[in-house]
C-alpha cells in the first residue's frame, strides 16, 4: 500500500480501522428522514412549513446569485441552470434521498446480465411544452445531440459514461448502449443535464436553443435574459409526475420569475423588500439578520447539504516545494480549518473531512471516528524541519538552501473562496510560509489548473456519486481536472473497478480506499462541506431540495396571499 515512510504511517492513523469496520456502517449512515419530517440545520434536504390545503396561483420570485454565461443543460456545467431548468425538463429516472432510483419518464428498466446495455420502457402519452410527443425517438435525439463532439458538452457527456449509442426499439422503447459497464448512470439520468429536450426545438433553434428551451416539466420556459431574468409559467397539461411526488397535475403556482443577484450586498435587501421570495447562497451575516429580531418571523432559514467533493485546495503534487508528501501534510496540520469555517461560515456547514462531502455515498465521514490531519502547528513545524524547510536567518520566514517557502494559490470569487484564501494566507503567515493569492476569472482559474502553474487551487463539484473521484484524481485527467496531478496505479485502478461494478458494498469499500490514499498523500486541503444556505419569505410553502442540494422542487411550491 502507499505508506511508505513513518510520516505516511502517522498521517493515516485516522483512517487504518476503516478497514475493520463493515461497510454496510457506511451504507446505513445516510439513511432519509422519515416520510413528512423537516431537516434540521444543515440537513440534505429542507422544506417550509406547509398547511395541509395548498392554494393554486400567484408568482414566486426566486434570487439567482450566478450570473452564468450559458443554460443549455446540454452543453454547460454549473449547478445554477438547474435551480430553474429543473422544473422545465424531466428526467429519465429520478432518485430519492436514500439513493434510491424511481420511474419518472421512463416507466422501467432492465440491465444487461454483462452490465452494457440498459432497456427502457418509456411512458405514453407525455408530450413536450411544443406538442411534440415524447418517445424512443426523442430520446435518441437528445443523446445524439450531447454525445456529438460539435455540442461540446462540459458536463452531460461524461454524465453518460462510456457511451456507445442509442436505438429506438419501438416507440416506446429505447436501448442505450455501453462500451463497457457503467455504475453511475442512472445517476446521470436522473440529473437535469440529461433532460429530455423537444427533438422539434433543437432542430428550429439550433445554436440559440438557450434562449427558446422546451421541455415536458411542470413549468414551460418563458423567457430568459442574460444576467437579468428568467421566466417560467405553469404547464397546464402536466399530469406525468414521478410517483416519488405524491401527486399529479400540474404545478400550483402560475409563474416564476428567477432574478440575478450575483453581488452578495444586494441578496439581504432584495428579500428583505419584497423583491426577492427565496435566495440561496447566503453569506453568515445575512443570515444571522434573518434569523433574530422582527425578521425571524417573516423568513425561514433552509440550509440544504450539498453531496458532491468538498470545498478543498488541490495541491499541485509536481511542484516544488508540493512535490514533497512532507511539506504537504505539514500544511493540513498547519491549518485550523474548524477557527477557519467558523469565521467564515458559523454554524451552517461542517469542517470536511476527505475529499467528498460526507452526505456523499460512499463518503469516509460518516464512519471516521475524527476528522484527518487535526490542528497541530508544532506537528506542522516538525515535519517541514524534516524536509529542511527552517528559519534560518531569525527573520520568522522558513527558508531552504537560500529560498524563502513560498507558495502560489489561484483563486475564484464564488463560494466565499477570497476570503478562505485570506485566513489560510494568515495561518500559513505565523508559521513562516508565504502564501501568495492570484484572484482570477473561472476560465483563467480552469486553465491554471491545467497547466499545473500554481502551487494550489480550490475547487468543489456537486453530484451524489462517489464515481466523481474519477474526475480529480484519475492520472489519464491530468490536464483536466486532475490539479493534484496525481498518478497513482493502484488509485487509478480503484478507480475503475468503482465506476464498472454494480454492487454496493463492492463500491463503498473501492471509494473508502481512493479516499484513504487520497489523504495519506495529502494531495489535497478539504476545507467545508458546501452548505446551500437558503432563505425563503413565509408566504412560500411546501419548498424542498432534491437530494443534489442545489436544485428546489418547485412543482410542490405554492405561496399565500
Amino acid at each position: 500500500m502507499f505508506r511508505s515512510t513513518q510520516i505516511a504511517q502517522h498521517a493515516s492513523r485516522a483512517f487504518r480501522f476503516v478497514a475493520a469496520i463493515s461497510v454496510a456502517a457506511l451504507l446505513a449512515a445516510c439513511q432519509p428522514l422519515p416520510a413528512g419530517q423537516t431537516p434540521p440545520v444543515g440537513a440534505t434536504g429542507a422544506a417550509t412549513t406547509s398547511p395541509a390545503e395548498p392554494r393554486a396561483g400567484g408568482t414566486l420570485r426566486y434570487g439567482l446569485t450566478l450570473p452564468v454565461s450559458g443554460i443549455d443543460p446540454h452543453i454547460h456545467a454549473n449547478s445554477e441552470l438547474g435551480i430553474p431548468l429543473s422544473s422545465v425538463y424531466d428526467t429519465l429516472v429520478v432518485q430519492d434521498k436514500d439513493g434510491t432510483f424511481h420511474p419518472s419518464l421512463a416507466e422501467r428498466w432492465e440491465v444487461s446480465p454483462d452490465g452494457k446495455v440498459y432497456t427502457f420502457t418509456l411512458r405514453q402519452g407525455v408530450k413536450f411544452h411544443d406538442g411534440t410527443p415524447f418517445d424512443a425517438a426523442a430520446v435518441v435525439a437528445n443523446l445524439t445531440r450531447i454525445a456529438d463532439p460539435a455540442t461540446k458538452s462540459q458536463k452531460a457527456i461524461f454524465l453518460l459514461g462510456p457511451y456507445e449509442g442509442s436505438e429506438a426499439v419501438d416507440a416506446a422503447t429505447v436501448k442505450i448502449t455501453l462500451k463497457q459497464p457503467y455504475a453511475p448512470l442512472l445517476d446521470g439520468l436522473s440529473q437535469v443535464y440529461l433532460g429530455m429536450a423537444s427533438p422539434t426545438a433543437l432542430d428550429k433553434w439550433g445554436d440559440q436553443y438557450q434562449l427558446h428551451q422546451v421541455g415536458t416539466g411542470p413549468f414551460r420556459f418563458v423567457s430568459y435574459q442574460e444576467r437579468q431574468e428568467l421566466a417560467l409559467e405553469k404547464n397546464p397539461d402536466y399530469n406525468w409526475a414521478p410517483a416519488i411526488r405524491g401527486r399529479q397535475g400540474p404545478a400550483y403556482l402560475d409563474r416564476i420569475e428567477f432574478r440575478f443577484y450575483a453581488d452578495a450586498a444586494t441578496r439581504l435587501p432584495a428579500l428583505l423588500a419584497g423583491q426577492a421570495d427565496v435566495m440561496g447562497e447566503l453569506p453568515l451575516t445575512d443570515a444571522q439578520q434573518l434569523s433574530t429580531g422582527p425578521n425571524a418571523s417573516r423568513f425561514a432559514l433552509l440550509p440544504v447539504k450539498v453531496p458532491g467533493t468538498s470545498v478543498q485546495f488541490f495541491m499541485n503534487t509536481q511542484l516544488a516545494p508540493l512535490d514533497d508528501a512532507k511539506v504537504r501534510q505539514a500544511l493540513l496540520y498547519l491549518t485550523d480549518r474548524a477557527a477557519l469555517v467558523n469565521a467564515i461560515f458559523g454554524e451552517y456547514s461542517p469542517v470536511a473531512t476527505g475529499p467528498l462531502a460526507a452526505v456523499t455515498r460512499y463518503a469516509q465521514g460518516p464512519i471516521l471516528s475524527a476528522p484527518p490531519y487535526p490542528f497541530d502547528a508544532e506537528k506542522g513545524k516538525a515535519l517541514l524541519a524534516e524536509a529542511g524547510w527552517t528559519d534560518s536567518d531569525g527573520d520568522g520566514a522558513l527558508d531552504k538552501e537560500g529560498e524563502k517557502l513560498a507558495l502560489k494559490a489561484a483563486l475564484m470569487s464564488w463560494g466565499e473562496l477570497p476570503s478562505i484564501g485570506a485566513v489560510l494566507q494568515s495561518q500559513w503567515k505565523a508559521a513562516g510560509i508565504e502564501l501568495d493569492l492570484e484572484q482570477m476569472p473561472y476560465p483563467a482559474a480552469l486553465e491554471a489548473g491545467r497547466t499545473g502553474t500554481h502551487h494550489l487551487i480550490p475547487f468543489s463539484n456537486s453530484g451524489t456519486d462517489a464515481s466523481m473521484l474519477a474526475t480529480f484524481f484519475h492520472g489519464k485527467n491530468i490536464g483536466a481536472f486532475n490539479w493534484s496531478r496525481v498518478d497513482d496505479a493502484e488509485v487509478n485502478a480503484a478507480l475503475d473497478e468503482g465506476q464498472a461494478v454494480s454492487e454496493s458494498a463492492q463500491r463503498a469499500s473501492l471509494y473508502l480506499d481512493v479516499q484513504r490514499r487520497v489523504m495519506d498523500g495529502a494531495w489535497t486541503l478539504p476545507v467545508r462541506d458546501q452548505v446551500n444556505l437558503n432563505a425563503a419569505s413565509v408566504r412560500v410553502r411546501g419548498l424542498s431540495y432534491d437530494v443534489q442540494g442545489w436544485w428546489p422542487v418547485l412543482y410542490d411550491v405554492w405561496v399565500t396571499e
